[in-house]
C-alpha cells in the first residue's frame, strides 16, 4: 500500500556492521518505518577492514525501493555513514577500489626505527592522525604502491553512495566527514595543505568539499538526495532534542561523550569535529566503552564454561549481571577500581586497562561487575571534566543512547550520580539514521536548521 509522504523523510545509516533506512514522520515526530539489513560486504581475508562498495550500493537501493514503494512522495533523502574509511572511484565515478574503513591497519605498519606511520605523519605534520583515518590509509597505499591506477578521487562511503545515487560521477563531501580523513583544519573548514604535502600527499587528492546542503541530485529523477553526514554528527542530530546545553553519552560497541557549541574550541583530550549547517561538536571518544562489559561476559562465560555447564550463548549472562549489579550494596571503601582502557584510547593506542584495590573481601563477581560499570561512567565522565568552564557553565541536560546504556539500567543510575544529573534517554533506537533523515528535512526546507531540529523529535524516555 502506498502512503502519503510529504511530510515524510528517507533517513539511511551505512555502518560497518549493519545498515538501516528509516521513514520518519515529521508532524508527529516518529519513526514510521524501519528497515535493517547486515551489512555483509566485508571482503575475505581482510579481518573486515574492508568492505565492497558495490555490495553495500545494493543494499542501500533495496532499502531505498522497499521504501520509496511506501512513501513515493518522500520529501527527500539523507544518509549518513562510518566515517574515517574511503573507497577511491574512477573516471566515470565507479569505485576502482574496496572500501578502506576505519578498521584499516596500514598506519600502524613501523618504520625502521619501529615507529608506527601515522605516529610518523602526526610528527610531521603536527594534525594527530590514526590509523584508519582516509589520509593516512592513502599515504600508506602510496608508500606500498598499492594505490589503483585508475583512481581519480577518493570519498567516504556515504559520499560515495550520495554520488551513485545522483548519477554523478565526481564526489563531494560535506565537511562532517572531510574533517574524519585527517589533516584537516576544523577552525577553518578546509584541508591543510602544508600539512598535506609535508605527509609526502599531492594537493591534487584534496576532496571537493562544501558546506552548503543544496540538494545533491535527485534519486531516479524524482526523490531529493542532500549531501552526506558523518555517523557521529547525525547520531547526535537522532538523539537530542535541545542541542546547546545538553551532553549526549553514546555507548554501544565504544563510547561517546558530545558538546554541541557553537565557536570552535581546541580543548586536550577532546576532538573538536565541524556540526552540520555550523557550530561544533566537543567529542570525547572510548575505545572500549560497551566493549569493556562485553569483554567481562566472556570472561564469566569462560569460567563457567571451564567449571561448570560449557555452551552459553553469547551474551546469555547479560541478565544475570545486571541482577547482580542491581542486587549489591558495595561500600566505598570495598571498591574495586577499574580502567577500562582495554583496548587503548585514541592518544595512546598501546595503554592497557587494569584493576586495583583487590582484596580477599572483593574479588567477587559483584565488585568486578560493580567495578566496570563504574570505569565505563569514569572514563566519559572523565572527558566532561575537560570542557572549558564556558561550555561546562551552560550545561544542563543529560542524554543517554545506544545499546550498551539502553539495556543497563545501573550504567544509568551509575552516570546519573557521575555527572549529577538525571540521564534521559534518546526516544528513537536508530539515532543515526533518524539524524541523517532530520538532515534532509533541513534541506529540504520542512525544518528551519541544523540547531534546532532536534525539537521534532518525540519525548525523552524518562524510564
Amino acid at each position: 500500500m502506498k502512503l502519503a509522504g510529504l511530510m515524510i523523510v528517507i533517513g539511511l545509516d551505512i555502518g560497518t556492521t549493519s545498515i538501516c533506512g528509516v521513514a520518519l514522520n515529521l508532524p508527529e515526530g516518529r519513526v514510521a518505518h524501519t528497515i535493517r539489513h547486515p551489512n555483509d560486504s566485508a571482503l575475505p581475508g581482510t579481518a573486515g577492514a574492508e568492505q565492497d562498495p558495490e555490495r553495500i550500493m545494493q543494499i542501500v537501493e533495496r532499502l531505498l525501493q522497499q521504501l520509496l514503494a511506501l512513501y513515493p512522495d518522500a520529501a527527500g533523502i539523507g544518509i549518513a555513514g562510518q566515517m574515517h574509511g574511503i573507497v577511491y572511484t574512477g573516471q566515470d565515478g565507479q569505485a576502482v577500489s574496496p572500501l578502506y574503513t576505519w578498521q584499516d591497519r596500514r598506519g600502524l605498519t613501523p618504520d625502521a626505527d619501529g615507529v608506527p606511520f601515522a605516529v610518523r605523519l602526526s610528527a610531521v605534520t603536527g594534525y594527530p592522525v590514526s590509523t584508519g583515518y582516509g589520509f593516512v590509509t592513502h599515504a600508506a597505499l602510496l608508500e606500498q604502491g598499492e594505490m589503483p591506477r585508475e583512481a581519480v578521487a577518493f570519498c567516504t562511503i556515504a559520499d560515495y553512495v550520495v554520488m551513485r545515487l545522483t548519477s554523478e560521477r565526481m564526489p563531494a563531501m560535506d565537511v562532517t566527514n572531510a574533517a574524519s580523513l585527517g589533516f584537516f583544519d576544523v577552525e577553518r573548514g578546509r584541508f591543510d595543505a602544508k600539512a598535506l604535502l609535508a605527509a609526502g600527499i599531492d594537493t591534487g587528492w584534496i576532496p571537493r568539499v562544501q558546506r552548503s546542503i543544496s540538494k545533491a541530485g535527485d534519486y531516479q529523477g524524482r526523490t531529493p538526495v542532500f549531501p552526506a553526514i558523518g555517523d557521529n554528527q547525525a547520531s547526535i542530530l537522532g538523539s537530542v532534542r535541545q542541542l546547546p546545553g545538553s551532553v549526549l553519552l553514546n555507548i554501544g560497541t565504544g563510547g561517546q561523550l558530545s558538546v554541541y557549541s557553537e565557536q570552535f574550541a581546541a580543548v586536550r583530550g577532546l576532538d573538536t569535529r565541524p556540526f552540520p549547517g555550523g557550530g561544533y561538536l566537543l567529542v570525547g571518544a572510548s575505545l572500549a566503552g560497551g566493549k569493556a562489559y562485553a569483554m567481562l561476559e566472556r570472561f564469566f562465560r569462560a569460567v563457567i564454561d571451564a567449571f561448570a555447564s560449557p555452551g552459553q550463548a553469547d551474551g546469555e549472562l547479560y541478565a544475570a549481571m545486571e541482577r547482580l549489579a542491581n542486587q549489591s550494596v558495595i561500600e566505598e571503601e570495598d571498591k574495586l577500581v577499574v580502567h577500562t582502557q582495554f583496548y587503548g584510547t585514541r592518544e595512546e593506542a598501546g595503554q592497557l586497562g587494569s584493576i586495583e584495590g583487590i582484596g580477599p573481601s572483593n574479588w567477587t563477581p559483584q565488585h568486578l561487575i560493580a567495578g566496570f560499570i563504574e570505569g565505563m561512567a569514569n572514563e566519559l565522565h572523565g572527558f566532561f571534566r575537560q570542557l572549558p568552564d564556558p561550555i561546562m557553565g551552560r550545561i544542563g541536560a543529560l542524554v543517554g543512547s545506544g545499546n550498551g546504556i539502553r539495556s543497563n539500567s545501573r550504567l544509568r543510575a551509575v552516570c546519573e550520580a557521575r555527572f549529577g544529573m538525571k540521564l534521559q534517554l534518546s526516544a528513537v533506537e536508530e539515532e543515526a539514521a533518524v539524524g541523517a533523515a532530520l538532515h534532509a528535512a533541513v534541506g529540504a526546507g520542512l525544518a528551519s536548521d541544523h540547531r534546532t531540529v532536534g525539537g521534532m523529535l518525540p519525548a525523552y524516555d524518562e524510564r
